[in-house]
């Protein structure tokens, strides 16, 4: 008799799930609550999809912090190469970018999700859009749906409902409470890779919302990031930002220092600010000797008129104060910290009081910084859940 698998959320991790299960000859069934899977890996494709990142191992798995050795055995079943691998078994090569980082040569994720979407109906996943997962009943699993309530019972299941970030495109955390009910407690779910924000002066916020700030340096604590951000009308956003924005989101209220000019020493920006100056403005003067772009002078002067002794202007560049107040919130994080507990399921990803009940992908508790860390974990945790639930499925472990 053919087994049954019901995969809830059609995100990364549950269609990485339902590819596994139906490989394996389970017949499953993926639940989404929107009308269609995936919105938010398209929303990611919208500036160059970020699949993954191609450097060694050990590092890679370092950007994991504390839950680095829990996810581990998932990333040695499939990692960084094999995500690399497998898209090119969906017909959409990769490449390795500058910085390391690993995209889809079509620089889009619409034609991998199409790709990926054609496997699956031939595999036979059957896809059901607009169910809400509400929790479950005994052995079954509750939506509601627009011809209202449905139970589903199935052999096994595999969570994979998202955080809580941009909650607009799906995963709103919702289930929190219901798997409570069920057992499976959370840590709370928090803004991960956010932006910085920061009471601009409005003559500031009108006149650079919008545009970057290239090639700085951005330190918090013993913490340091380097790259770039945008300025928006609350604050910063932008690699440089996310990767610190998890250290100050749990340690709110600590200082953030700007290095307008990571490149250049100190003492080499003081000699050059004490030349001359004659009849030049200000910020012609620092644009000629300090390199510095109109956003970047700008900031320099938000906090006060900055210091006209070289030796002082020169530290005020390369250590200018941020004020800033906190981080983003869910609604325009990129991803979510907190989920799941680990310790509520077993090293399959099963839960230990649900026997048949997998969890995967960001619903988690861990976290990761932009670079196809997440997207790569997601692949992994999902493929891993799908591949132990086919297996207790079909009888062919405890």
């Amino acid at each position: 008799m053919t087994k049954t698998a019901a995969v809830i959320g059609a995100g990364p991790a549950g269609l990485s799930a339902a590819e596994v299960l139906a490989q394996a000859g389970v017949d499953v069934t993926l639940f989404e609550r929107t009308a269609s899977p995936a919105r938010k890996l398209l929303m990611a494709g919208r500036g160059g999809l970020n699949l993954t990142h191609a450097e060694d191992f050990s590092r890679f798995l370092s950007r994991y912090g504390g839950e680095g050795e829990r996810i581990k055995p998932f990333l040695e079943a499939f990692g960084p190469r094999d995500v690399r691998d497998w898209c090119a078994g969906l017909g959409e090569e990769t490449f390795v970018g500058s910085s390391g980082r690993v995209f889809p040569k079509s620089f889009k994720a619409s034609p991998l999700l199409r790709a990926w979407l054609r496997r699956l109906d031939v595999l036979g996943v059957k896809l059901r859009s607009r169910h809400d997962f509400r929790g479950f009943e005994g052995r079954a699993a509750v939506f509601e749906t627009p011809e209202g309530p449905k139970r589903v019972e199935a052999d096994v299941f595999v969570l994979a409902l998202g955080g809580a970030s941009w909650p607009r495109l799906g995963a709103d955390g919702s289930w929190v409470a219901p798997l409570a009910e069920a057992g499976l407690p959370s840590s709370p779910l928090r803004p991960a890779n956010s932006g910085f924000l920061v009471d601009w002066s409005p003559h500031f916020r009108d006149k650079f919302e919008g545009q970057p700030l290239k090639n700085i340096a951005l330190r918090f604590g013993e913490k340091i990031s380097r790259g770039e951000c945008v300025v928006t009308r609350r604050g910063l956003e932008g690699g440089a930002v996310y990767a610190l924005s998890g250290a100050f989101r749990d340690r709110l209220g600590a200082e953030v220092f700007v290095d307008l000019r990571p490149d250049a020493s100190q003492a080499d920006l003081a000699r050059k600010l004490a030349k001359p100056r004659e009849k030049q403005s200000f910020s012609n003067f620092l644009r000629k000797t300090a390199h510095l772009g109109p956003v970047a002078i700008a900031l320099l002067r938000e906090g006060g008129p900055p210091p006209a002794e070289p030796n002082q202007l020169a530290a005020r560049i390369k250590a200018l104060p941020l004020a800033v107040k906190g981080v983003a919130g869910l609604e325009r994080a990129i991803s979510t910290a907190g989920g799941v507990l680990w310790d509520t399921l077993d090293e399959k990803l099963m839960a230990k009081n649900f026997p048949g009940l997998f969890v995967a992908g960001e619903m988690l508790d861990w976290e990761a910084p932009t670079g196809g860390y997440l997207l790569t974990a997601c692949f992994a945790l999902g493929r891993a859940a799908g591949a132990a639930a086919a297996a207790l499925a079909k009888g062919e472990e405890a």
